[in-house]
């Protein structure tokens, strides 16, 4: 079965499972007249709708790429978590407005036996469905079924508090259906933030997961004519379309014809590996002679003086011309790249003073 089907087959059962539970909490909430448990049938009516969202969500995503959209159509599946994370936060706004009334206002519900009984064995179905849904998007990597089964499993949780409240009621006569009902409501509004939070870092792009680099990285290095691998960038066009660019530092006596095989063999490797679909770009190095050995060193020692900057590479001289070119990287922090490069170019200058000098100021996408 394929990501999409398993995505709406999983979707499906969860509707099912929540418009069963909205119908028994809120029979059992309207007749106990208990607060906390109509609030928490209106949060499974509320994943039930979004589960009604991860579905469509999931067909538009699946669409294959067309001229307009050579990229695919995998993001509508974030667009359709922001648009959870919204249902979700509706929900929990009103839950609290509805609990602080309910403080102000307090009613005594009135519990019994029956109505316990249905509220743990939801809380049961719903921790243990909530584990099936997360542990299913996690294989399948489906931020909306692993947002959507840890939102069950905290509402199992929840909803286990209405339990509790229910049996002080009964046993003590205390009441504390408002007081629930605000903590459930303050949860639920947390998650739906968190939910949202997380959707919108994703669409506008976070940094590339550091375990996930340094694989790829490790992996790349394996290869025998690679001296270093920089410059690594992803960009993320759904769950399961990831593209993205990577320099290789190669030694600058390699021709047309190994590099282009160098290349296509990492391209695969990398694919096959992590699905991702990689452009190779080139950084020729040549520290072959004692002046560019000296160059480089000297170059090393004067960036360790500098602590904003992350890294260099790149380094080439080229004899013919008089030219030498490095990528320096900076902390995001770094206020004063331009004159940080100034100061490093004139040191150089003063003491190889044939050659120009071409820094290239670099992002840290990666190292």
């Amino acid at each position: 079965m394929n990501r999409e089907k398993i995505i709406i087959k999983t979707s499906i059962q969860g509707i099912l499972v929540n418009v069963i539970l909205v119908f028994f909490k809120a029979t059992i909430g309207f007749i106990v007249n208990s607060i906390a448990i109509i609030l928490d049938a209106l949060n499974n009516l509320s994943d039930a709708l979004s589960s009604i969202i991860t579905i469509i969500g999931a067909k538009l995503a699946g669409k294959s790429p067309d001229k307009d959209h050579p990229y695919g159509h995998g993001r509508i599946e974030y667009f359709a978590s922001v648009i959870i994370a919204f249902i979700v936060l509706i929900a929990g706004i009103t839950a609290f407005k509805e609990s602080v009334d309910k403080i102000i206002s307090p009613v005594k519900a009135d519990y019994t036996l029956v109505s316990l009984f249905i509220i743990i064995i939801a809380v049961i179905v719903k921790y243990f469905f909530g584990s099936y849904v997360k542990k299913t998007g996690e294989k399948i990597d489906s931020g909306s079924l692993i947002a959507s089964g840890t939102d069950a499993i905290f509402d199992s949780i929840l909803s286990f508090s209405t339990f509790v409240g229910a049996v002080l009621s009964m046993l003590w006569n205390i009441s504390l259906e408002g007081i629930l009902g605000l903590i459930i409501s303050v949860i639920i509004v947390k998650s739906s933030i968190d939910l949202l939070k997380e959707t919108l870092n994703t669409i506008i792009g976070i940094r590339i997961d550091s375990k996930l680099a340094q694989s790829i990285k490790k992996t790349i290095n394996s290869f025998k004519k690679v001296k270093g691998t920089y410059d690594l960038v992803l960009h993320n066009y759904g769950p399961t379309r990831i593209m993205g660019s990577v320099h290789i530092e190669v030694p600058d006596s390699m021709n047309a014809k190994e590099i282009h095989k160098l290349t296509r063999e990492i391209r695969y490797k990398i694919y096959s590996k992590f699905d991702i679909i990689l452009t190779v770009g080139i950084y020729a190095t040549n520290i072959d002679s004692k002046e560019s050995k000296d160059i480089h060193s000297k170059l090393v020692s004067l960036i360790k003086k500098y602590k904003d900057i992350i890294q260099m590479h790149g380094f080439y001289v080229d004899e013919d011309e008089k030219i030498i070119s490095f990528d320096l990287i900076f902390d995001f922090d770094c206020k004063n790249k331009n004159k940080i490069c100034t100061e490093i170019i004139k040191i150089l200058k003063e003491k190889y003073p044939k050659y120009e000098y071409y820094p290239i100021i670099d992002t840290d996408f990666s190292e």
